[in-house]
This record gives C-alpha cells, structure tokens and sequence, in this order.
C-alpha cells in the first residue's frame, strides 16, 4: 500500500437483484464488470402505457409489495448462462419470462431483458453499516439495509469509521479486494423506497421524512467499475489517494 492509501473499510455484503424492484439475493461472491455486478437488473416490469416515457418502470414506488417478490438466479455463478425465477409472496415461483407472471402484476405489464441492466442512475451502490445506523437513531427505530438496496454494503473504520464517511469519497477511487477498483461518482438521493418495509411490504413514512430534514434525501453513493473484479465479504477497501 502506497503512501498516499489507506484502509477504509471492509465488504460487509454483496447484493444482486436480478429482477429490478423485487428482492434480491445475497452473494458469497461476485463478479464486477463494466456494467455492475454480473446479473443484475437485467430484467425489468415495464408499464406499457408509460413505454414512451423517462420512467416505464413498474417499481416499489408504484407497488410497495413488489419487495415480497424474490428473484435469484438459477446458476448463480454462471449469471451468463442462468435462467431467473421469482417467488411470489404467495409460495408460486415462475420462469421471469412467463406472461402469467407479468399477467399477475397488472394487465398492462409486461417484461424486458437489458444486456447491460436497467439502472436508475449507476450500475454499483454503496452505503455503510454506520450511516444507516445514524439514520435508524433518528427516526427511532431499527432500518434493515435491504431497504436501499444497495450492491455493496460495507463497515467503514479506522477514520473513517462514522455516518455519512462515505459521502467524503466522492471523487476518488476504491480498492476492494485484490483487483476491482470503482470509482465514486456522486451521492444517492433516495425515494419513497426507502418508507417500505421489505417483510411486511408496510410503509413508514418517517424514514424519508428524517431523511429529508438532515440529509436532503442522501444516503449511500453511486459508483463505477475503473477496473473489473471479483469481490467477496471482507474483502478490504483501500482508498487510493486523497479523498
């Protein structure tokens, strides 16, 4: 390590979604390229009448119970070559691309496949375990990280070790494990969501709420692959130069 490096933090978890807007699956390992963690988001529920719009999506915003639908992979190590299912909150499981799945979420619903993910903004979020936690203390009450969903959660230290540490990254690159390298490229600025509870599908509109008044709806960062690798939890983050 360089003089001009230090440790950060460490890779608490890995997160894929294959199914945008439904449950994801937790990684033991993953493999990051150009366009994100391999797998994800690469099927989506569009709304047919919205097609010509910037936001076709069907998503938690529309419907909250959507984080009661659990996508996975079937080969999860060969994301390439896998086929995806989704469980429903009622026990069924499809084929994603079954009409009778896209029929069960709405008659105008159907669904489309991206090569490269479909993707809000940036294909690798990152949120700490401290920031979250600092968001839990005000709004008083316990916040599981599945709720904003990110690809990479990590438990900063040392420093760096406090809420919001990530936000002073911005502009510099990470080192996690042994080759990938991200670059952060700005702040999350989060939806209603956040509000929703991913057992229950219950909203609490408390979470946006304090998120508004002390963080202007920013939690987490967006980042991008500077140079493609696997990652596993633990892995270490360096910080390569000055923030």
């Amino acid at each position: 390590m360089s003089s001009s490096e230090r440790t950060v933090g460490r890779l608490v978890e890995v997160w894929r979604y294959p199914v945008k807007a439904m449950a994801g699956e937790r990684l033991e390992r993953a493999e990051i390229s150009w366009q994100g963690i391999a797998g994800d988001r690469r099927w989506a529920f569009v709304q047919t009448s919205l097609a010509r719009s910037n936001f076709p999506w069907l998503t938690i915003r529309d419907r909250s119970e959507l984080v009661r639908f659990r996508s996975q992979l079937t080969e999860p190590d060969r994301p390439n070559d896998s086929d995806t299912v989704v469980h429903t909150p009622g026990g069924e499981r499809f084929d994603v691309a079954d009409p009778a799945l896209a029929a069960s979420l709405g008659a105008d619903v159907r669904v489309i496949k991206q090569a490269r993910g479909t993707f809000d903004s940036s294909p690798l979020s990152l949120v700490s375990a401290q920031s979250i936690a600092a968001l839990a203390d005000a709004v008083g009450r316990d916040l599981d990280v599945r709720r904003f969903r990110p690809n990479l959660f990590v438990e900063t230290t040392g420093p760096d070790a406090a809420a919001f540490a990530e936000d002073g990254w911005i502009g510099s690159t990470l080192r996690i494990g042994p080759t990938l390298r991200v670059r952060v490229d700005r702040v999350n600025e989060r939806c209603v969501v956040t509000t929703v509870d991913p057992d229950t599908a219950q909203r609490d509109h408390r979470v946006l709420k304090t998120l508004a008044d002390r963080r202007e709806n920013r939690i987490g960062v967006y980042a991008s692959t500077v140079t493609p690798g696997p990652v596993v939890p633990g892995d270490e983050i360096v910080l390569e130069g000055p923030a």
